[in-house]
């Protein structure tokens, strides 16, 4: 039975609260992502403005690691993100995410170069990257959950697919404008204030997204909680008592997500450009396809992963990347556009293939108590330590190895873990969210 049919709403009054919430979660988490992703598509600019001249793959390694240190803040703010959602709400915790995100994305866009204040750019870079990771780790989680807890028992995989789609809408959004960007201005424009572009968007972006977010009201599983006072008093050490084994096992299956992604839809441009010749405008635009073909599948994912059930689709989807990836990166190789848009399209469908049904497959795992705090201290983890680090870890294995395959192997031991870890879950489609 869907959760507000227990509210006592008549049937259009359900469904248009539903489409409510599933709008509202999805346009801040795509303001949200636009505001994170610019930074990776516009990296090899970001590398010559904040860094001393002089070595480029140095720079560009440095401009990585700025990346990946911003994902160490991720499990800090999941554990006090996660508090706060299952303590206030999880729409409090969602409107105050988008505006603390949007802040620091805008503040990027201020920041002088390093050829004018030197050392001191590159710092103030971190610190906003910082500030950005720490909004980030509440996003995910908590929009994932927050359409979960709305959706009926048997379309919760369509309707939470729409987070990861609306992730994908953001980096689609901050691709095309760094593409515009990098077509319409000169080297000398598009390094002296065009990059600002994208960050300075996040300013008025963010304060559109909180009057969405202000608009909405908490879930009903949620209000029930607090009609009944069985709101958690300390909701992260709750769940790390009696769901650790979840939470392992959780952190196992995000591995593959956390590579792909950041892999596959924020890397790629700079993979293409600078170890396989392509032009920076061609390879934001084939990356686009990949990312449009990601954002068309996930729905479709979510459909079958409510007919056919979460786990046979992510089983599926870690297979594909074992059999295919390096078939795809030896296809990119090659060189052409057309080589480049069909490999990229496949490597974005088969991580829709897993991405599709992720969210949900998460949001099931933990109590309503607990589900925003573990959902977003296990998503975090893995991010942290598999996502963040996927460009410098690509970008590294190339140098040391000397193979442009190198990528494609590490998105395969990440397959590897997600597929392990995934024996030891349950099937959970179809049924009622887990409430105690």
């Amino acid at each position: 039975m869907a959760v507000e049919a227990r509210v006592g709403l008549s049937l259009e009054e359900r469904r248009s609260t539903v489409r409510r919430a599933v709008f509202g979660a999805a346009v801040g988490n795509m303001i949200e992502w636009f505001d994170y992703a610019s930074y990776g598509y516009l990296a090899a600019v970001i590398a010559a403005v904040f860094f001393a001249p002089g070595d480029e793959t140095a720079a560009l390694l440095a401009t990585f690691a700025v990346f990946a240190v911003s994902f160490v803040v991720r499990p800090i703010g999941g554990l006090v993100w996660g508090h706060y959602g299952d303590r206030i709400g999880r729409q409090r915790v969602l409107a105050l995410t988008i505006i603390i995100m949007s802040a620091a994305t805008f503040a990027i866009g201020l920041i002088p170069s390093y050829a004018s204040i030197g050392l001191a750019a590159p710092l103030l870079l971190l610190l906003c990257r910082l500030v950005q990771g720490f909004s980030a780790s509440g996003e995910y989680a908590g929009a994932s959950s927050f359409i979960a807890e709305y959706a009926p028992d048997e379309r919760r995989g369509l309707l939470v697919s729409m987070v990861p789609a609306s992730t994908a809408a953001g980096l689609v959004l901050g691709a095309s404008i760094a593409a515009l960007l990098e077509h319409g201005l000169s080297e000398a424009a598009l390094h002296s204030w065009g990059w600002r572009v994208p960050f300075l968007l996040g300013g008025p972006l963010g304060i559109a997204g909180l009057y969405i977010r202000l608009k909405l009201e908490d879930t009903p599983l949620f209000r029930a909680l607090e009609r009944e006072q069985h709101v958690a008093r300390a909701p992260v050490l709750t769940g790390i008592r009696e769901n650790w084994r979840q939470i392992l096992v959780a952190f196992g299956v995000i591995c593959l997500n956390a590579v792909g992604f950041y892999m596959i839809l924020s890397y790629m441009p700079t993979y293409l450009s600078r170890e396989l010749g392509f032009d920076p405008v061609t390879a934001i635009l084939t990356t686009i396809v990949s990312v449009a073909a990601y954002v068309l599948l996930l729905p479709l994912v979510g459909v079958l992963a409510d007919r056919f059930g979460r786990r046979p689709v992510l089983f599926a989807a870690c297979a594909l990347f074992l059999l295919l990836t390096l078939p795809l990166f030896q296809l990119l190789s090659l060189g052409g556009v057309a080589f480049a848009v069909l490999a990229q399209t496949l490597l974005g469908a088969i991580l829709a293939g897993n991405d599709g049904v992720l969210a949900t497959f998460l949001s099931e795992m933990f109590p309503t108590a607990v589900r925003y705090s573990s959902f977003a201290l296990s998503f975090n983890l893995g991010n942290a330590v598999f996502g963040g680090t996927a460009p410098f870890v690509a970008t590294y294995l190339i140098s040391l190895t000397g193979t442009d395959f190198a990528p494609g192997f590490y998105l395969m031991a990440a397959a590897v873990v997600a597929f392990l870890a995934l024996l030891f879950t349950a099937e959970t489609a179809g049924r009622p969210l887990r409430q105690e």
